[in-house]
C-alpha cells in the first residue's frame, strides 16, 4: 500500500498544474540545501577543534547550548516547516486502513530536510569525538539521544501545527531567555547543561529521551487517526461571524472602502495574522546588525541592508502578495466596476502606513546612537519611495492563491518564484546597498544616507506616472492572474 502511496504522490507533482513553477523552486531551494549542509558539515568537523583552541571542553560546550539548539530548531520548523500530509478526502471511500494512511503521512515527515540537516553537524562531530578517543559507547548513545530530541521536535510541529500565536510565544520564550542569559540575570544552561551531559555520560539515561519520542509519536498517531473524519479534523471549522463598520474610513471614498476591506482581512484571518506577526519580527532583525554582536554585520553598509529590512517588515511581507491576498474573489472582483488604480492605491497606503508604524516603535534603537536610529528612518523614507512600488510591480508576476484560513507559508509559495519577480526584487535591496556605498566611498557615511533618501523622495515625487505603469501591467496580467487564482493543484 505504500508503494501505491508514493506512486499517486509521484504523479500528483507532475501533473500539477504548477509543474513548472514548482520544479524551479526546487531546483532553487535544492542550492539552499547544499549550502545549509556545507555550512553545518563544516561546523561538525570544525567546531571540536575550534573551541579546544579556545580552551574550552567541546562535549561540556555543545551540551550547554543544545537547549538554545532545539529551541530555535522548533521555532524554525513551526515558520518554515510544511506538514507533507496527503490528499486524505478522496482515501477515505476506498477500503483502506486509516492507520496505513496515517503512518504513511507521518513518515514523509521523517524523510524532511529538517531532520536529516542535523546529522551534517551530529554526525562529524560524532567521528571527530570517536577519532580524538573518546569512549565509543558515550558517543553513541548520546548520538542517539540527541537525534530522539530532534525528532521530538518534528512531531511536536505536527501537533503544534494548527494552535494559532504559538510561534509568537516561542519567539518570546526565547527572547526572554536569551536577554536574561547574556545580561547574566538567570541562566538556563545551568539546568538543562546536566541533563545533556548526563546523556553523554550516564549509559541508561539516553533512554529518556528515545522514550519519549515513541511516546509522542503514539500520541500524534492516535491524535490524527481520530480526527481522520470528514465531519472532524478534515472539515472546515465555522467561527462566528463579526461586524465592523469602520466607519471612519468612510471620509477617504473608494480608498477608504478598499482600506475597510484590507484591515478587516487582516484582523480575521490566520495567513494576514501570521504576516503581521513576520513584520514584528523584522523590527527586532536589526539587533543582530547594530549590537556588534556579529563582527561581520558590524559595518555602515550592512547597517543601511537592515534599516531597510527593520521600517520595512509589513510592506515586504504583505505587499509581496498583493494582489493574491484578494484571490478568493479576485476573479468576481474583476468582473465588478472597480478602478485598478484605486485597488493599487489602497493597498500602497496600507503599506505606507505600516512602515511608519514599525519606524516609530523601532526608536527603542535610539538606544545604540542617533546613527542608527537615522539610518532605519532612511530605511524608512527609500521603502516608501522605492520598495513600495516594486512590491506591487513584482505583485503583477506573483500569481499566487492564498488559503487565508492557513498560518503557512508567511515567506512564499512556489508560484512566487520566477525570474520576473526576482529581477524586480533586487533593487529592494541591492539599490540602496549600492547608494550608501557609494556616498561613503566618495565621501562619507552621512553623504551615503542622503543618497539612500534622495532615491527614496526621487521616488515618491514620481508616484503618479509609476503608478500609471503599474496600472498598465496589472490589466497586462489579468486574466493570466485570474486563470491561476482557479488552479487548485
Amino acid at each position: 500500500m505504500f508503494k501505491r502511496f508514493i506512486y499517486l504522490e509521484w504523479k500528483a507533482f507532475f501533473r500539477s498544474a504548477s509543474f513548472a513553477s514548482n520544479l524551479a523552486l526546487k531546483i532553487f531551494m535544492a542550492f539552499i540545501a547544499i549550502y545549509f549542509t556545507l555550512v553545518f558539515l563544516a561546523l561538525g568537523v570544525m567546531a571540536f577543534y575550534i573551541l579546544k583552541k579556545l580552551n574550552l571542553d567541546p562535549v561540556v560546550t555543545v551540551n550547554k547550548f543544545l537547549i538554545y539548539y532545539f529551541l530555535f530548531d522548533l521555532i524554525f520548523r513551526l515558520l518554515l516547516q510544511k506538514i507533507p500530509v496527503m490528499n486524505i478526502r478522496p482515501l477515505l471511500i476506498f477500503p483502506i486502513k486509516k492507520p496505513t494512511i496515517v503512518h504513511f503521512s507521518l513518515g514523509k515527515t521523517v524523510l524532511s530536510f529538517f531532520n536529516f540537516i542535523h546529522a551534517f553537524f551530529f554526525l562529524p562531530f560524532s567521528i571527530v569525538l570517536l577519532y580524538e578517543g573518546y569512549d565509543v559507547w558515550s558517543v553513541i548513545l548520546w548520538h542517539i539521544a540527541v537525534f530522539s530530541l530532534v525528532y521530538i521536535n518534528n512531531f511536536l510541529n505536527i501537533l503544534l501545527n494548527n494552535k494559532d500565536n504559538l510561534l509568537g510565544i516561542f519567539l518570546g520564550i526565547v527572547a526572554v531567555l536569551g536577554g536574561l542569559h547574556y545580561y547574566k540575570f538567570f541562566d538556563i544552561t545551568t539546568y538543562s547543561a546536566p541533563f545533556f551531559d548526563g546523556l553523554f555520560h550516564t549509559k541508561w539515561l539516553f533512554l529518556v529521551p528515545v522514550l519519549a519520542l515513541a511516546g509522542l509519536y503514539y500520541v500524534t498517531f492516535h491524535y490524527f487517526k481520530s480526527n481522520l473524519y470528514l465531519d472532524a479534523g478534515l472539515s472546515t471549522k465555522d467561527e462566528i461571524a463579526k461586524t465592523e463598520n469602520l466607519t471612519w474610513l468612510n471620509q477617504f471614498g473608494t480608498l477608504g472602502t478598499f482600506l475597510k476591506n484590507d484591515i478587516k482581512l487582516i484582523k480575521r484571518n490566520k495567513r494576514s495574522k501570521t504576516t503581521i506577526g513576520m513584520s514584528v519580527m523584522f523590527l527586532f532583525y536589526g539587533l543582530l546588525f547594530f549590537s556588534n554582536g556579529i563582527e561581520a554585520y558590524n559595518n555602515p553598509v550592512m547597517h543601511i541592508f537592515a534599516g531597510i529590512f527593520v521600517s520595512g517588515g509589513f510592506l515586504i511581507t504583505f505587499g509581496q502578495f498583493v494582489p493574491s491576498w484578494d484571490s478568493a474573489y479576485y476573479p468576481l472582483m474583476m468582473t465588478q466596476n472597480i478602478p485598478y488604480k484605486g485597488y493599487l492605491n489602497s493597498k500602497w497606503w496600507l503599506m505606507v502606513i505600516g512602515t511608519f508604524i514599525s519606524t516609530i516603535i523601532a526608536s527603542f534603537y535610539l538606544y545604540f546612537g542617533w546613527q542608527v536610529y537615522l539610518t532605519i528612518v532612511v530605511g524608512a523614507i527609500y521603502n516608501i519611495g522605492i520598495n513600495s512600488h516594486l512590491v506591487l510591480l513584482g505583485g503583477a508576476y506573483t500569481k499566487t492563491p492564498i488559503d487565508l484560513s492557513s498560518g503557512k507559508g508567511a515567506f512564499g509559495d512556489k508560484k512566487a518564484f520566477n525570474v520576473k519577480t526576482m529581477l524586480i526584487s533586487l533593487p529592494q535591496l541591492g539599490l540602496p546597498v549600492l547608494l550608501y556605498w557609494l556616498g561613503s566611498y566618495l565621501a562619507n557615511a552621512n553623504v551615503g544616507l542622503a543618497l539612500v533618501t534622495l532615491a527614496g523622495v526621487i521616488g515618491f515625487a514620481l508616484r503618479n506616472p509609476v503608478f500609471s505603469l503599474i496600472e498598465k501591467i496589472y490589466k497586462t496580467e489579468k486574466y493570466a492572474t485570474i486563470d491561476a487564482y482557479k488552479q487548485k493543484g
